[in-house]
């Protein structure tokens, strides 16, 4: 058997000079014994995975509710696909698995029901209540709303995944990590979790967007990546990608495109910087992780399209705000009469020094994009049972 200490033996002689190794984790907020045959990044991968907040993932949009149908991502099956292409590239790289593998899996867990346009919803009625950000939400789930154990609130993980979480830095996050020294970067395997995500959400928004219709394959053959991936899989330019199995190939085309391009530019990036330690890594004022030049144009002209093809579409901008109106309704009746909340939420309430609107929100932040719906009938349809 493999006991723990094997394991971190391992890690020295494997992980590369500047990987994190589990033997020299900052640690944990409260104190606790070593497991005997897990890590202690194994070990968060194993209580993040376990959580509510994880399972809840699966009924939370991406881009299209779920009633939209079963065959389009969801945040469950986004954070998996993020935490594979972590774990390829970290092993590539010779950083920490268990380490990335939690950061990713953690890294939407503060996500509220209907993606971005919920967050963006949630943030405005909080305005003058300190407002909301999914990535500030994941933080206090992990530390705090997350109730598992009576040794001590949340979660209990080590510095690293949590500060994986506050210096998550995509397009779409907001890196608040006044608390974990904001002048240090974050480990090799936090700053590549941030690529894997992207990488994820690029690629399956536009495989979501060919297998809904919204995205048509004459405008996306015009898209230089899509160009590229083609020629490399000996396709002509004018192949129909609607097709459903040359469509797997090419999206699998396009994450090995950019996942590789990610290895070699990070290496690159190493090499040059001559990074020989961790602390060289973290002291560097600047993220190694990257992508070339060439690739970050060809996503720049990616996300362009996607946002002004398939964000504003329609059909997707009629849903964002359909939800809108959804939770502005949920909030304020919320709001306006508390009791209507479940009784261990009005304990909440009455115990907690956030105050009514905090916890409301944390409330609605929770729900699933199906239970919100469900809430929002039994609280408003007369003829809907309470």
């Amino acid at each position: 058997m493999l006991t723990r200490i094997d394991l971190e033996k391992r890690e020295e002689q494997w992980l590369a000079a500047y990987a994190m190794r589990s033997s020299q984790s900052r640690g944990r907020i409260y104190a606790e014994d070593e497991h005997a045959y897990r890590t202690v990044y194994q070990r968060d991968r194993d209580r993040i995975i376990h959580t509510t907040a994880f399972r809840r993932l699966e009924y939370k949009t991406q881009v299209f509710v779920y009633s939209e149908g079963d065959h389009y991502r969801n945040r469950l099956t986004h954070s998996i696909e993020v935490a594979q292409i972590g774990r390829t590239m970290a092993r590539a790289l010779g950083c920490n698995e268990d380490l990335i593998e939690a950061i990713c899996l953690s890294h939407d867990l503060g996500h509220p029901p209907f993606g971005h346009v919920g967050e963006a919803t949630l943030n405005e009625l909080m305005r003058d209540h300190g407002g909301f950000d999914h990535q500030r939400q994941t933080y206090r789930l992990v530390t705090a709303l997350e109730q598992r154990y009576p040794e001590h609130p949340g979660l209990n993980l080590t510095y690293e995944v949590r500060e994986g979480v506050v210096k998550h830095d995509t397009d779409y996050d907001v890196v608040d990590a006044r608390e974990y020294l904001p002048d240090e970067q974050g480990t090799l395997e936090c700053q590549l979790s941030n690529l894997a995500d992207e990488i994820a959400y690029n690629t399956s928004d536009l495989d979501d967007g060919l297998r809904s219709g919204i995205l048509d394959s004459v405008s996306v053959r015009e898209l230089t990546i899509a160009r590229l991936a083609l020629e490399g899989m000996g396709e002509r330019q004018d192949v129909d990608l609607s097709n459903a199995m040359l469509r797997y190939r090419f999206i699998r085309r396009l994450v090995g495109m950019e996942v590789s391009d990610t290895i070699t530019a990070t290496s690159q990036n190493i090499e040059q910087a001559n990074i020989r330690a961790l602390a060289d890594l973290r002291n560097l004022g600047h993220n190694v992780a990257g992508y070339s030049p060439a690739m970050q144009q060809l996503n720049k002209e990616l996300k362009s399209y996607l946002f002004k093809s398939f964000y504003r579409h329609y059909r997707v901008v009629r849903m964002a705000t359909k939800a809108e109106r959804l939770l502005a309704d949920l909030f304020n009746a919320y709001v306006l009469q508390p009791l209507q909340l479940p009784p261990e939420v009005q304990q909440r309430v009455q115990t907690q020094v956030e105050g009514l609107h905090r916890v409301v929100c944390d409330y609605i932040a929770g729900m699933t994009d199906r239970y919100a719906i469900q809430e929002h009938k039994r609280l408003y349809d007369p003829e809907e049972r309470a």
